[in-house]
């Protein structure tokens, strides 16, 4: 729907209509009448309300304010009820609002899904709170004598005058001590009890803002801080490009400590839920005011009170995943994107906004500095800061004295593999770990095998419901799609012709987990990927492990490959860096090379140099030898300049739509109809070039048919008009009711 701004409404006359966004998909706003009673405040956008919709009462958010409907006012429906006495944070409906016509996506599926969801169920706009007990002026200076024979209520008197700040009620009952023996020093006049907030409790005005001292700065980190100090007060965007383990993080640190020592907040994003622990750990370390944390893994108990603490202003710092972008923030300060680069920050379903990209709307509407942090930037960042539009700020050296470890390519071709490792490699490896250090050995492939066959006529075992071969595990034995989920027994024989003979094919972790362990028997084998880290805290618990610095072998997906610091590895063998080189998306060589550079940073961090070993079928490759030999910033280079040419992004701006339905039939028909009226729509304008339809890579996927339209245009606002009027002409379509639709604007994959 189109951008307006918020309609104030004047207190002396009560608005007739309420614009109201509901949880749905249509792209609208539904008019209400007010109920008879107001808010106290009276009404204004960002009220949670209680709305019939067609048959059930759902929880709306006002939206606008009217004098008029388009409807007959008798026509329409009453609010049922307001929840809010005062409004939701006004940033974050701008947000909202902002991300809805940006991503073409309904308003009101918008508000919904950037809610915590108690407050989706209705749950007040209220945080959890604890009682918290200190001495009243007459307890603190007490006697011992003061209570007689009351022994126990004396020795409670005594352990809260160890504590002037006070005990949460929890700390106190967990010392022996009851709820009577605590009224008693009530009735009494020595204590006395207040709420305090469960998460982010406002600390005492005299308490120092470090709680340990921050450290000192090398030349290029010192400089890069001053840059940025310099935009403390106005939209100020800083690429901070720094090769792995150059101390990126001290930077964010004290430029956090000096937006806090201002009274602001500020706003740090991370793309993995794994990273926010130490993350965490960190910063809470550094600073004593509250560090509140938004992701997945929260309770929703937990997401609501850090919401809260953030929109209040209690939490000066606030620490999340892709969806803590959506927080609002009572006193902005700054943003802070660490490994901008990083696809997760893309939401691939649903509201497919980029939190990167959000974060500069955000910083750039609130006047705050933005840093994008990265040892490979996407070549859209690196674009912007070519340009000018972002401040290019470098730290080229690492913190420990030891350069980068350089990439050295071993040739695959002819040679026998065990575990997909061939021998001078785990020779190697044994060399490494006889030293006493760590090895790293990096598979992006889960599971024993990617497919099992027979060796007798050539059969390979495939998914039933997608395009894709079915992957063997060994932890428990069965065969799994990874793009549905759908898990099938092992066969006992060939389906196709009987034979017994079945092999697996090609390595995953379990294999290599297995092979390693059976090489180096005396040595700890620690395989992370998705699987061995379903349990809660089970992968910061390895981590722990491997860091009191025993020899021993991680072999890990990509969850090992972003900001852990590993400091007691000083090899990393990548099993095959082909996979994703060779991919049909244009973008594969980009993510591939930050892959490789980002998993090829964990060697060397400390004390001792580190090496990389990149095993691959194509060492020749030209753009793979650019890479090892030059390293990311130089191929990155030469692939904006491929881009400029083919007319791609970061040069052109793309949208995708997307058509599925269980029949192909379908699905090709929408999306040639949907692409022949937009282009008939265009005439002969050459701004917006519309390709397709065409199939997707993965054409089957959970028994539906993909078919895809591409839009590309070099002006971002041409490219949205196009896009609106697609939308608007696929909801309009009666064929549209029946295939599952959606537009990706600024896609990050084709698939």
């Amino acid at each position: 729907m189109p951008a307006t701004s918020f309609a104030i409404p004047d207190a002396s006359r009560p608005p007739q209509v309420l614009a109201v966004a509901v949880p749905t998909p249509l792209r609208r706003l539904f008019d209400y009448r007010p109920c008879a009673t107001p808010p106290p405040d009276g009404w204004q956008p960002g009220l949670r309300v209680q709305v019939p919709f067609g048959r059930r009462e759902v929880i709306g958010i006002v939206v606008e304010c009217r004098s008029h409907s388009d409807f007959p006012l008798a026509d329409l429906k009453p609010v049922s009820a307001w929840l809010d006495s005062t409004p939701l944070p006004q940033d974050w409906l701008w947000l909202c609002r902002f991300t809805a016509r940006y991503y073409q996506h309904s308003l009101g599926d918008t508000l919904h899904q950037s809610l915590p969801l108690l407050l989706r169920q209705g749950r007040p706009l209220e945080a959890r709170t604890r009682e918290r007990w200190q001495l009243t002026e007459r307890g603190s200076t007490a006697p011992p004598d003061t209570l007689g024979r009351a022994r126990r209520q004396a020795e409670l008197l005594a352990l809260l005058k160890q504590h002037p700040r006070g005990l949460a009620v929890g700390a106190i009952t967990a010392q022996g001590f009851t709820r009577a023996q605590l009224d008693g020093l009530h009735d009494k006049g020595l204590a006395e009890a207040s709420s305090e907030p469960l998460i982010a409790a406002p600390a005492p005005a005299a308490n120092q803002l470090l709680a340990e001292a921050s450290l000192p700065l090398k030349r290029e980190q010192a400089e890069a801080l001053a840059a940025m100090h310099e935009g403390l007060d106005r939209f100020h965007p800083c690429l901070l490009h720094g090769v792995t383990g150059s101390g990126k993080t001290e930077v964010y640190l004290q430029l956090i400590e000096a937006v806090v020592a201002r009274g602001r907040q500020a706003l740090i994003l991370v793309p993995e839920i794994g990273l926010t622990p130490q993350t965490l750990q960190r910063f809470r370390k550094r600073f004593r005011v509250p560090v509140v944390a938004l992701h997945s893994g929260l309770s929703d108990g937990e997401r609501l009170d850090a919401w809260l603490a953030a929109a209040s202003g209690r939490a000066p710092i606030v620490i999340g995943t892709r969806s803590a972008i959506f927080t609002p923030l009572a006193s902005p300060g700054a943003i802070i994107v660490d490994e901008e680069h990083d696809g997760s920050l893309k939401q691939q379903d649903g509201l497919r906004y980029h939190a990167r990209d959000l974060a500069v709307a955000r910083a750039h509407r609130d006047g705050i500095p933005l840093v994008l942090g990265s040892a490979t930037p996407s070549l859209e960042t690196l674009a912007q800061a070519h340009g000018g539009r972002y401040r290019h700020l470098r730290l080229t050296r690492r913190a420990s004295r030891h350069a980068p470890a350089r990439m050295e390519l071993v040739d695959l071709r002819g040679r026998p593999r065990r575990g997909g490792l061939v021998a001078p490699v785990i020779e190697t490896i044994r060399t490494t770990l006889a030293a006493g250090h760590q090895v790293l050995v990096f598979i992006n492939r889960r599971g024993f095998a990617p497919t099992l066959a027979c060796h007798a006529c050539g059969w390979m075992a495939e998914c039933d419901h997608c395009d894709a071969r079915l992957t063997l595990h060994r932890q428990p034995h069965h065969l799994a799609c990874h793009h549905c989920d759908h898990k099938q027994a092992l066969p006992d024989a060939c389906p196709s012709c009987g034979s017994a003979d079945l092999r697996p094919l090609g390595a995953g972790t379990e294999r290599t987990e297995e092979t390693l362990a059976e090489l180096f028997p005396e040595v700890p084998v620690h395989r992370i990927d998705r699987d061995s880290t379903r349990r809660k805290d089970a992968l910061e618990n390895m981590l722990v492990e491997v860091r009191r610095g025993e020899p021993c072998l991680l072999v890990g997906t990509q969850m090992l490959a972003k900001g852990h610091h590993l400091p007691h590895v000083t090899l990393v063998v990548v099993v095959n860096a082909d996979a994703g080189l060779y991919a049909s998306d244009f973008r594969a060589l980009e993510q591939s090379a930050q892959l490789l550079v980002q998993v090829a940073g964990r060697a060397g961090r400390a004390e001792h140099p580190g090496r990389v070993l990149v095993q691959t079928l194509h060492s020749d490759d030209p753009q793979l030898r650019q890479l090892a030999d030059n390293g990311y910033d130089a191929l990155a280079e030469q692939l904006l300049a491929e881009r400029r040419v083919a007319g791609l992004p970061p040069y052109r701006f793309m949208a995708l739509a997307r058509f599925e339905s269980p029949r192909e039939a379908d699905a090709t028909a929408l999306a040639a109809a949907a692409g022949q009226a937009l282009r008939e729509w265009l005439a002969a304008s050459s701004e917006v070039y519309c390709l397709g339809p065409v199939p997707a890579p993965m054409e089957r996927r959970q028994n539906r048919y993909h078919v895809q339209l591409m839009l590309s245009s070099a002006q971002r606002s041409k490219l949205h008009e196009a896009s609106a009027w697609l939308v608007a002409w696929l909801e309009a379509s009666r064929d549209a009711r029946r295939v599952r639709w959606s537009l990706d604007i600024d896609p990050q994959t084709l698939s």
